[in-house]
C-alpha cells in the first residue's frame, strides 16, 4: 500500500511540490496487476476456472520466522467487485475514514478492456456517488506478476488509431460529474509512459480530441515506477512518484526471496535528487510472496512510527489532490480493503497504519 500526492506541476519550483488551499485524499482502488477480485475468462484460461486474487491470498503461507502470512481480509471480507453492494460498502468505509475519492486502474488493450465490469457498472448506475479518476495500467499481463514480457497472457500494443479509439472511450468517463479534476481538468494517470511509442503524439492527441468534442483536456501524469524522469518533457503535466521503487533495491527481479527492512529501503528510495517537481508517494507495506512464492519481495518492520516519519517527510504539504494506493490491496500479501487516512482532526499516524496493516 502506498500514499502519494498529486499537484499542479506548473505551480511548482524545481524539486518542490505545488501548494494549494484545497486538499483531496484519493485512494487508488485495487492493485495494478491481474487478477484482482472477480473472475474473468482470461484468468480462467491462464490460472484455472474461478481464479481471483483471493486464490493467492487464501493459500499463502509464512516463508520465514515472523512472516505475516496469510494476510486475510478484514472489514469487508472476500468481496466480489461485480456486486454493487461491495462497491457501495467500500465507498461508505472510505468516507468514514476521510477518503474523498477512488482512482480506478483502467485496463485497455488495443480496444479491449479487461476487468471492466465493475467500472462499467459504476458509470452506468451512478453508484457509488463517490468521486473517481482513472489510471491506465498499460503493461503486458503475464504469469510473472511484475509486467515482464514472459509467459504472456495478454500483450499490450500501441498505435495512433488505437490512441484515437482510446480517448473516444475515455471522454465518456471524463464527462461524468463525479470525475476528479485538477484545475477543472480530468485527472488521468499512465503507469508506463515510456512504453508509449510516441508519448507526445499520444498526449497531444488526447488533448486535441477532447477539445474537439467540447471536453476539457485531461490533466496527465506519468508514473515513474520504471524510470524516474520529468515526464513534462514527453507531453505530460507532471510526474507521479511511485513506491515502492524496486529499482533502487538489489536484484528485485532475480530468483529467490528478497526481504528488506522497510525504513532502510525507504531511505534508499528518497535519497535520489531531482531538478524537477514530483508528486510524492509513501507505501505502507509490500509482500508479493502470495503471488511469487519463494521468488517474492517482502518488506518487514513497518510500524506506525516508521510510516508517520515517511509520510511527514514526503506528503505533509498542502496540495490539490492526495492519492493513496491501493484501496483493496497493493499486493495480495496486504489484505484488503485497506484504508490510508491523513486527517489531522480525526486520525493519527497510528490510526492510519493500523487501518493499512490490519
Amino acid at each position: 500500500m502506498r500514499l502519494g500526492v498529486v499537484a499542479d506541476a506548473s505551480a511548482s519550483g524545481a524539486g518542490t511540490v505545488a501548494r494549494f488551499p484545497i486538499t483531496m485524499l484519493v485512494a487508488i482502488h485495487d492493485n495494478r496487476e491481474l487478477a484482482q477480485f472477480h473472475p474473468i475468462p482470461e484468468n480462467d484460461a491462464a490460472w484455472g476456472k474461478g481464479f481471483t486474487e483471493w486464490t493467492n491470498v487464501a493459500k499463502s503461507k509464512p516463508l520465514f520466522e515472523g512472516h505475516y502470512q496469510p494476510h486475510l481480509p478484514a472489514n469487508l471480507g472476500f468481496y466480489d467487485l461485480r456486486l454493487a453492494a461491495s462497491r457501495l460498502a467500500q465507498a461508505r468505509l472510505a468516507r468514514q475514514y476521510g477518503i474523498e475519492g477512488f482512482c480506478y486502474w483502467h485496463y485497455w488493450f488495443n480496444g479491449q478492456r479487461l476487468l471492466e465490469k465493475p467500472f462499467n457498472q459504476v458509470l452506468a448506475s451512478g453508484e457509488p456517488d463517490f468521486p473517481f479518476c482513472l489510471a491506465w495500467a498499460n503493461e503486458t499481463w503475464s504469469r510473472r506478476w511484475l509486467g515482464e514480457e514472459k509467459e504472456i497472457i495478454v500483450k499490450q500494443t500501441y498505435s495512433a488509431e488505437d490512441d484515437h479509439h482510446h480517448i473516444q472511450w475515455l471522454m465518456k468517463a471524463f464527462s461524468d460529474p463525479r470525475y476528479i479534476r485538477v484545475n477543472d481538468r480530468p485527472l488521468f494517470l499512465i503507469y508506463r509512459p515510456l512504453d508509449l511509442p510516441d508519448p507526445r503524439r499520444t498526449t497531444q492527441l488526447f488533448r486535441d480530441e477532447c477539445r474537439h468534442h467540447g471536453v476539457t483536456e485531461p490533466y496527465l501524469l506519468g508514473i515513474n515506477s520504471h524510470r524516474d524522469i520529468d515526464y513534462r518533457q514527453l507531453g505530460f503535466d507532471g510526474t507521479q512518484d511511485f513506491e515502492p521503487q524496486l529499482g533502487v533495491l538489489a536484484n528485485p527481479l532475480s530468483d529467490g526471496l528478497k526481504v528488506h527492512d522497510y525504513t532502510a529501503a525507504r531511505k534508499k528510495m528518497i535519497s535520489r535528487t531531482r531538478d524537477f517537481p514530483v508528486y510524492p508517494c509513501v507505501f505502507v507495506s509490500w509482500d508479493n510472496s502470495p503471488r511469487r512464492g519463494e521468488n517474492g519481495i517482502v518488506f518487514v518492520n513497518s510500524s506506525p512510527e516508521a510510516f508517520e516519519t515517511c509520510y511527514e517527510r514526503r506528503c505533509n504539504r498542502c496540495c490539490r489532490v492526495r492519492t493513496t494506493t491501493a484501496w483493496s490491496s497493493s499486493m495480495p500479501g496486504t489484505s484488503g480493503p485497506k484504508v490510508i487516512i491523513w486527517n489531522r482532526i480525526r486520525n493519527t499516524a497510528s490510526d492510519i497504519w493500523k487501518q493499512c496493516a490490519a
